[in-house]
């Protein structure tokens, strides 16, 4: 009978992005969390695009279950979806330094827009007018600038921190 093995590189990657799905859960700053960066994460280190998908959209759904569930939720999932995708496309397995910080910069850039047109979209604050969309994307520059910082430091957390321990423990090494 043949014994089957999980992965160890697989089994970090995905302990990972566990962690940071539920570091969203502690008190911080208006969108400074790691999502966009596990999502990222996940893109790259994850060969299985199903999961690369899954395991993030699974981590967010969770967390907003315990969080609360909202209107803007399809443009949030679509936005952290396509988060993976860039982790895929533009990042995938050429993980230097520009090439995660560029793709960091991208997903905020469209998780701002996604989202942002979303709020507009789905909810009355904002008039459905080409003026009122101008202005909830106004609104959401604050966010923008937290979001972007957090998704910065993240993905060097992230990636970073994978690579420094893939260093001293060879089981995490790509093969």
């Amino acid at each position: 009978m043949k014994k089957s093995t999980i992965d160890p590189r697989i089994l970090a990657v995905l302990a990972i992005i566990l962690v940071a799905a539920l570091a969203r859960l502690i008190p911080h700053p208006p969108n400074v969390t790691p999502l966009a960066a596990m999502a990222l994460f996940a893109g790259s280190y994850l060969a299985d695009r199903r999961l690369a998908f899954a395991v993030p959209l699974a981590a967010l759904f969770l967390s907003d279950l315990l969080l609360g569930l909202h209107a803007t939720m399809p443009f949030v999932y679509a936005g952290l979806a396509m988060t993976v995708f860039i982790g895929m496309k533009v990042i995938g397995d050429r993980r230097g330094m520009m090439r995660i910080g560029g793709a960091a910069i991208a997903s905020s850039l469209i998780f701002y827009a996604v989202t942002n047109f979303g709020v507009w979209a789905a909810g009355a604050m904002y008039p459905h007018t080409p003026a009122g969309l101008a202005a909830c994307y106004v609104a959401g520059l604050p966010f923008l600038q937290n979001g972007l910082l957090g998704d910065l430091a993240f993905a060097a957390l992230l990636f970073g921190g994978f690579a420094l321990t893939a260093r001293r423990l060879p089981v995490l090494q790509a093969r």
